[in-house]
């Protein structure tokens, strides 16, 4: 009975004593809050470089993803067809199985709306005929929407004996994705290079506490306290610079996203556009704080497990 107590009372007493060497760092850190600050700031500007990145990016492939979703091809057809006949062949096209829609603009359409937009309104009237053909834009089903789906409709497209030139204009999407796809390498380089540097400034901010404390640690060792227990509150030091970092970068790209939100919901109004900035969801941030942490932790675990060995009571 006495032994399963001991064993409950076991874990309590390990939970407790780390709490209390938790808040006993904590403690020590807003002693000196300048310092503390300062490091916490270095950790989450360099955190928030990256995020940022990560944030612009997933907007971009949201973007390049309506982009796609949204690609038409354009049906030129010859100059022969007529306005009715052209009426005729979308209505036959809006029953394909693998179209979505058929938008048809006629001869006199094409015509007008050159006029309105070319400023050769009198040079064009002066024209005995109309030479600008009949277009149907026709919108791909969700399935036909990708470039490689997008190409076999175009094939088909081409067969038809009215259709003169068959475009499907991919090319800019195309790179915008091949964009996005050398930016997230980019990312994922430029993450793991300041990830290093974070290791690099709680490495050498816990060092420094510990030739601050290196009395306190000789004194520590000579009435027989192992490794782990003086190791313990450096830890998570550590522990507190990597989470308080990640919040500041968390702050830094919630205000970046908030002061950019509006001048881009207008710009992507003046394009009839309802894009707006999509904001850091609660795994990005879980992720960002969990990493930041571990952070921290690696690099106050490689100082301290570097320099507590090199101190020993004299």
């Amino acid at each position: 009975m006495a032994a399963s107590k001991r064993l409950l009372k076991t874990p309590q007493i390990w939970l407790q004593r780390h709490v209390q060497v938790a808040l006993a760092s904590l403690g020590r850190m807003a002693k000196n809050q300048l310092a503390t600050l300062m490091t916490c700031a270095v950790i989450g500007i360099a955190l928030a470089m990256p995020l940022g990145l990560h944030v612009m990016l997933g907007n971009l492939q949201r973007i390049s993803g309506a982009l796609d979703s949204g690609a038409s091809i354009s049906v030129f057809l010859r100059q022969n067809v007529s306005d009715e006949k052209a009426a005729s062949l979308a209505k036959e096209l809006r029953l394909h199985q693998r179209i979505e829609g058929v938008e048809l603009i006629t001869r006199k359409s094409a015509l007008e709306e050159f006029q309105q937009l070319s400023g050769y309104a009198d040079a064009l009237e002066a024209l005995d005929s109309n030479p600008l053909p009949a277009l149907l834009i026709v919108q791909p089903k969700a399935d036909y929407t990708t470039a490689e789906t997008a190409q076999l409709l175009v094939r088909e497209l081409k067969l038809l004996p009215d259709a003169d030139i068959v475009q499907l204009d991919l090319q800019w999407v195309r790179r915008l994705q091949a964009i996005t796809v050398i930016a997230q390498r980019a990312v994922v380089v430029l993450a793991a290079l300041l990830g290093m540097a974070v290791l690099l400034i709680v490495g050498n901010t816990i060092r420094l506490e510990i030739q601050n404390r290196r009395a306190e640690i000789e004194i520590t060792k000579l009435i027989g306290a192992t490794n782990a227990f003086i190791r313990r509150p450096f830890l998570y030091t550590g522990f507190w610079y990597g989470l308080f970092g990640g919040t500041i970068a968390w702050l830094l790209v919630a205000i970046a996203i908030t002061l950019l939100s509006g001048p881009i919901a207008n710009l992507a109004n003046l394009y009839e556009s309802s894009f707006s900035l999509s904001s850091l969801d609660f795994s990005t941030v879980s992720s960002l704080l969990l990493g930041s942490s571990l952070l921290g932790l690696a690099g106050s675990w490689l100082a301290v497990g570097r320099h507590l060995s090199a101190i020993e009571p004299s």
